[in-house]
Order: structure tokens, then sequence, then C-alpha cells
């Protein structure tokens, strides 16, 4: 679930998006992310792809309506790029938490233990992932997700806001690695940025997440 509200159109049969709040205030995450990173990434950046999301989806239905095939195919990367904007960020700000509710440290449990047997520690894990993030060239998003097909973790990237689905997997916990995610705290400096996600990463939503896809 994205654990955002979405509402249907009066005036048609569009399910509408909506910018999910925010599970902490803007500042809440600092001196990891500053308030006014926080601010303008929630605010604007998400904020616009739920726009663009709920425009190409109202076009879709009308060029549905008049039988554009051709047009209809043409709006697909919109849909593509907006809604996998929408559906990242959405679970990425409940990946993260200030550690007075509970970022940062460890997983433990069932999470914990398929983090072992397929990278024989924690530690390890972050080294894959850490290093996944960083190999991403221009912007994109790696991922800690569930492979059904394996039964198993595996981290995955993602070009540009290409949803963690387009992989054939169910996305855990994701690092965004568009520049507005870090650059106003760390400015160029990518590897400080991932260096210091960790402790807000808030590993009872991901082991639940975990939970859920493995069912």
């Amino acid at each position: 679930m994205l654990g955002t509200i979405a509402r249907r159109s009066l005036s048609s049969k569009t399910v509408l998006h909506e910018l999910p709040k925010l599970p902490y205030a803007y500042d809440a995450l600092e001196p990891v992310l500053s308030r006014e990173l926080m601010e303008l990434h929630h605010s604007k950046h998400h904020a616009a792809y739920v726009t663009n999301l709920n425009a190409a989806l109202q076009k879709q239905e009308e060029l549905e309506e008049a039988g554009d095939v051709a047009a209809m195919v043409a709006l697909q990367p919109a849909i593509k790029f907006n809604g996998g904007g929408h559906v990242n960020h959405s679970i990425f700000w409940t990946n993260l938490a200030p550690a007075k509710q509970g970022g940062g440290g460890q997983p433990s449990g069932a999470l914990s233990q398929a983090i072992d047997k397929r990278w024989g520690s924690f530690d390890a894990f972050k080294t894959d992932m850490t290093n996944k993030a960083m190999a991403i060239q221009g912007s994109g998003w790696a991922w800690l997700s569930y492979d059904p097909s394996t039964k198993g973790l595996t981290v995955v990237t993602c070009a540009n806001q290409d949803p963690c689905s387009t992989t054939g997997t169910v996305p855990l916990l994701g690092i965004d690695m568009w520049e507005h995610a870090f650059y106003l705290s760390y400015r160029n400096v990518k590897a400080n940025y991932l260096k210091e996600i960790w402790s807000i990463v808030n590993w009872k939503n991901v082991e639940e997440r975990f939970a859920d896809a493995s069912k």
C-alpha cells in the first residue's frame, strides 16, 4: 500500500491521487536531512509528481473515450514517470523515521535472518546496497527488495522514477538518489548522504513490508 489517499473525481471515473502527509515534522530528520530539504522534497517535488500524474490519468480517460489509441500510447511515459515518482516517494517517507521514533539501528526478527542468509551480515548488506546506490549514473533509486521467484532478498537499482515493481521484485527499503534528495544537505558528496541515511531508516516499517511480501 502507498499509505496515500486517493479520491474519485466527481466528473470522471479517474481516481485522483493526493500528496500523503509525512509521519513526522519537516525538521524531525535533522541533522541527517534538513528541514529545508525535506520541505522542498515533499511539498514541491513529490507534489509535482502527484499533480502531473492526475493530469495524465485524466487525459488518458479522455483519450480512451475518444478511442485514440496512438495518443494513449504516447502518454504512457508521463504516467510511468509521475506515477513512479508518487509510488517511490510514498514508500520512501515511511522508510524513514527520527531516532526518537525508532529510526536507525538494525533490523530484527525474520528480516534480520533473511539479510544474514543473503549477505552473511548486516554490515555486508549495507556495503552492497551503498555501493550499488553510488554506482547509479544520473538519477535513480536503490532498493532492498523481496524477489518472489527466489523467495529471498536482493538489491536492485532503477533509473529515474521507475518503480521497483519494474524489476519483478517487491520494494522494502528505498534510497532516493536524485540530487533533490540530498544536495541541500550534502552538496555533491553522495557518499556522505549514503553514510548518514542509515541512521534514520525505519526498520520496523521495512520489517512490516517484508512480512507482507513474503507471506
